[in-house]
């Protein structure tokens, strides 16, 4: 998927609303449990549920590839599912992937080519030649940590280094690599204040923005700072929608909070009429 499809499809849906498909089994409704595969059981009702008011899906790969090959498997039913039935929405493997080049390139090759995710998220820590692998795959993209939203953040991202914060750093330098025009970035939504200077050196990337509903992030805050001319914003809840309920009714009563999330964005796209 391009950057221009993407843009289009939030203008159409009035929305740039991710949904993080992190399936904890200990947290899916108990009847669900009975199907011959759980976790794809309970992504398939909540996409069925709520495609038609996100742009975007992200499967967190550790809460499948805790259950082993079975987990594995629910996975790629998942991406398939959505690729043969939803072709217009955003996929984004959260993976967080990083090691050097030819280990970066297999696992480019899984997420792209075998599963056939339209992004993958890597962290930047070993530079360039572990991630301009995964660059260079034409109409894929790599979603690169730069401002987490954990409190470990500050541990590294913000420490100062010759007058520059590390975070400011990775952002100026990932610019200069190989295909820089695929990449997007991971900013958390607890650090929106620090939105307006990322804004500076990256004005026309996409940023995926978690953190917004369990983690406290504020919506308003992030688009105040982070929203750009083609709005460049996806913005990810996971347990805020996907754990709205654990009644038979746990797919609709998702829909109502990604609902709810929606006509926020709606408001804010229309006031920037987007």
């Amino acid at each position: 998927m391009t950057t221009n499809q993407l843009v289009e499809e939030i203008k159409k849906k009035k929305s740039f609303l991710c949904i993080g498909l992190d399936v904890d089994l200990n947290k899916i409704p108990k009847h669900l449990l009975k199907e011959e595969d759980p976790i794809f059981a309970f992504n398939k009702a909540i996409i069925d549920a709520t495609h038609h008011l996100c742009v975007a899906y992200k499967p967190n790969t550790a809460f499948y590839e805790a259950y082993g090959l079975k987990g594995w498997q629910a996975l790629e039913k998942t991406i398939n599912y959505l690729n043969e039935n939803h072709p217009e929405i955003f996929t984004i493997a959260d993976a967080k992937r990083g090691d050097i080049g030819n280990t970066s390139t297999m696992y480019a090759k899984a997420f792209f080519e075998d599963l056939a995710f339209d992004s993958v998220t890597v962290a930047p820590y070993m530079g360039k030649d572990s991630v301009e692998p995964f660059l260079a795959f034409e109409n894929k993209h790599t979603i690169l940590l730069a401002l987490t939203s954990n409190q470990g953040a500050f541990d590294f991202q913000t420490k100062t280094i010759e007058g520059k914060e590390v975070y400011k750093q990775v952002l100026e330098t990932s610019k200069t690599w190989t295909n820089s025009e695929n990449l997007m970035y991971v900013v958390g939504a607890t650090k929106a204040e620090y939105l307006a200077d990322i804004r500076k050196i990256i004005p026309n990337r996409f940023l995926l923005v978690p953190g917004v509903g369990a983690q406290g992030g504020n919506l308003q805050d992030v688009c105040k700072y982070g929203m750009n001319e083609s709005v460049g914003l996806l913005i990810n809840s996971s347990r805020g929608i996907i754990y709205a309920s654990t009644d038979a009714t746990f797919a609709q009563e998702a829909a109502q909070k990604a609902e709810k999330l929606q006509q926020e964005m709606a408001e804010v796209l229309n006031a920037a009429s987007l």
